[in-house]
């Protein structure tokens, strides 16, 4: 069960091969929807979170994928984009980008002279 807009982008590029009735039958979706997916214009809206997507990628990769939501949103309010934690979080989460997070060194040693059998 691909998304629709999967299978839209299928049927636009096998328009040469089948018809697209049978294509829109087959993928069971509207040949109205599909249309309408081939001619709609980008909102502001959508412009605005590929921006947003794109500059979390960049921070994401220039901290060799160690910063997580809370310092990629501080970076991103920095440079001028106002978006919440959790928005930055959803989206990290739609792109499948996760922080990796190094613990400290912790010196661990044995006690020798506990008084425990």
């Amino acid at each position: 069960q691909q998304t629709k807009e999967l299978r839209f982008q299928f049927i636009e590029n096998s328009r040469s091969e089948f018809r697209l009735e049978k294509m829109c039958d087959v993928l069971n979706v509207s040949r109205s929807g599909y249309y309408k997916w081939r001619n709609h214009e980008i909102s502001q809206q959508e412009l605005r979170k590929n921006q947003v997507l794109e500059r979390i990628r960049y921070h994401f990769s220039d901290s060799e994928e160690r910063y997580g939501a809370p310092k990629i949103t501080f970076l991103l309010n920095k440079d001028g984009y106002n978006v919440t934690e959790r928005t930055v979080g959803v989206y990290m989460k739609e792109l499948g980008l996760r922080s990796c997070v190094s613990r400290k060194y912790k010196v661990q040693t044995t006690d020798s002279n506990h008084d425990m059998a």
